[in-house]
């Protein structure tokens, strides 16, 4: 399958003579305003991006300043095309990403060479990306295994939550509900976040995680600790090893998804859209869990009587908007999950 490229410039010869020189060995996407590129980055992720510098509405700069501020664009490289440029240009566009410029009018020669080039060092980092997501992924599944082992009434309520996370933000997007926060998400990374969220049961003693009868108040407030111990465990590894966006996500899992929307959950006691998206998220889908569960100390409720359980509580334990999203979406789950 040929590698896709997207050719930005406001000049239609341009877009032509890039076309002309690339189409034989990649997928040439020929785009005339860098808005209209931001619009098909929805659809379609491109190998390598030749982007113009100026240009109306959006320059050169605005659209590298979008790719950068998306995680999931942030690894596309950039080549700027230029008919000039000067040496406090060239340091500014270094500095936010550019892997090279190319001078306008185009080489055909010197701009397939470049382009190659770009695109080879390109699958090598993806590479070597794979590699440490795949060992942090295993991670991330053992760390999880440990938490649901101990947890032995759960069931697969890791898998499950995981699932309905990237569900719930799917539907969200279609929707455009809290559209800035999530445009740039990577629902995958996030829902592999999402397994994370009850690690702080590891430090939970069994005589309390394990007890099939109702907690006693003390019980209880050890129990709560989880959430907040869960914080503290992320934090220690961010500590050691610096914070990135999966750290970052998974702690606001782990510390938030027993927050309720009326003030009145915990650690933090935080109310409303203070609370974490990830909580807010989170907290809809762990009690719907466990309400379609079966547990040693009870049976599975319905799906009619979860979703009046879960809408009796709309905007007191849960964000409204949240819940209106797993109604829609109801049926989906039922056949997929349950």
């Amino acid at each position: 399958m040929k590698k896709i490229i997207f050719v930005v410039d406001d000049s239609i010869s341009n877009l032509t003579m890039a076309a002309e020189a690339l189409s034989a060995d990649y997928a040439v996407r020929t785009i005339p305003s860098g808005k209209k590129a931001i619009d098909l980055l929805e659809k379609i992720k491109p190998n390598l991006i030749l982007l113009d510098i100026e240009m109306p509405e959006m320059d050169g700069f605005d659209v590298l300043k979008y790719l950068k501020g998306h995680e999931q664009f942030q690894d596309i490289p950039v080549i700027f095309l230029t008919a000039k440029t000067d040496f406090a240009t060239e340091i500014e566009a270094l500095k936010m990403g550019v892997v090279d410029f190319i001078g306008k009018p185009f080489n055909p020669a010197v701009l397939i060479n470049r382009v190659k080039h770009h695109i080879d060092i390109s699958g090598l980092i993806q590479a070597q990306t794979f590699q440490i997501y795949k060992a942090r992924q295993d991670i991330v599944f053992v760390l999880a295994d440990m938490v649901e082992n101990r947890d032995e009434s759960t069931g697969d309520h890791l898998g499950r939550t995981s699932k309905l996370v990237k569900m719930i933000l799917t539907h969200m997007l279609e929707k455009k509900l809290y559209y800035d926060q999530i445009v740039g998400w990577d629902f995958d990374l996030i829902a592999e976040c999402s397994l994370l969220h009850d690690v702080g049961k590891i430090s939970t003693p069994d005589r309390i995680l394990k007890k099939p009868g109702k907690l006693t108040p003390e019980e209880w407030e050890i129990m709560k600790d989880h959430a907040a111990a869960g914080g503290r465990i992320i934090e220690k590894i961010i500590a050691r090893s610096g914070e990135n966006v999966f750290l970052r996500n998974s702690r606001l899992f782990a510390i938030a998804h027993h927050e309720r929307w009326n003030g009145k959950g915990y650690p933090n006691g935080l109310k409303g859209e203070d609370i974490p998206l990830q909580g807010r998220i989170m907290a809809i889908v762990d009690v719907y869990d466990a309400l379609m569960s079966k547990r040693v100390y009870k049976d599975a409720f319905t799906v009619e009587q979860t979703l009046n359980i879960i809408t009796s509580e709309k905007g007191e334990h849960f964000d409204p908007n949240l819940v209106d999203i797993l109604l829609d979406i109801q049926e989906k789950i039922h056949q997929e999950l349950y």
